[in-house]
């Protein structure tokens, strides 16, 4: 069996659920089927069941109306899946389904998604309290005085 493309949809205008609250269009992802490696047995050498989906960065960016911020971040976390054509490549196949392959390349661009619309707050550096530096070094003078009185010391 050949590697077989996913790209004609025949219901078109359908939404995927990529995670709580997070629909694309069907349209924008694109599955094909590989053999997948490593053991399995004959299942293996027969079945196309490692999934590879790809998706077009700026297509995924308009079609949820992310922020450039949140497109940056996106980017970012797509980290080695993001190819130098700005795709979005997902590769699965720690299952013997094609199916679940399917959904956990789905779960895995969801998750990506739903992180890159967080905004991280911004940290405001702070400055220990007097009450906090004294207490520390209280506790480091009580800890040197416990060490000396370990120590050995020679009888006269």
């Amino acid at each position: 069996m050949t590697d077989m493309q996913e790209n004609d949809n025949p219901m078109p205008g359908r939404k995927e659920k990529l995670a709580p609250g997070v629909f694309v269009p069907a349209s924008l992802l694109s599955f094909s089927f590989v053999r997948s490696s490593g053991p399995g047995g004959q299942n293996v050498n027969k079945v196309n069941t490692a999934v590879v989906m790809r998706v077009k960065t700026a297509d995924l960016v308009e079609a949820l109306s992310l922020s450039p911020q949140a497109a940056a971040r996106l980017r970012r976390l797509a980290g080695r899946y993001l190819t130098s054509k700005d795709e979005i490549v997902i590769k699965c196949m720690g299952e013997r389904s094609q199916l679940l392959n399917r959904t956990t390349c789905r779960e895995r661009l969801g998750e990506m998604i739903v992180q890159a619309k967080i905004q991280p707050k911004k940290r405001r550096p702070t400055k220990p309290s007097r009450g906090s530096k004294e207490r520390r070094l209280q506790a480091k003078r009580e800890a040197a005085a416990k060490k000396q009185r370990r120590a050995w010391k020679p009888e006269d």
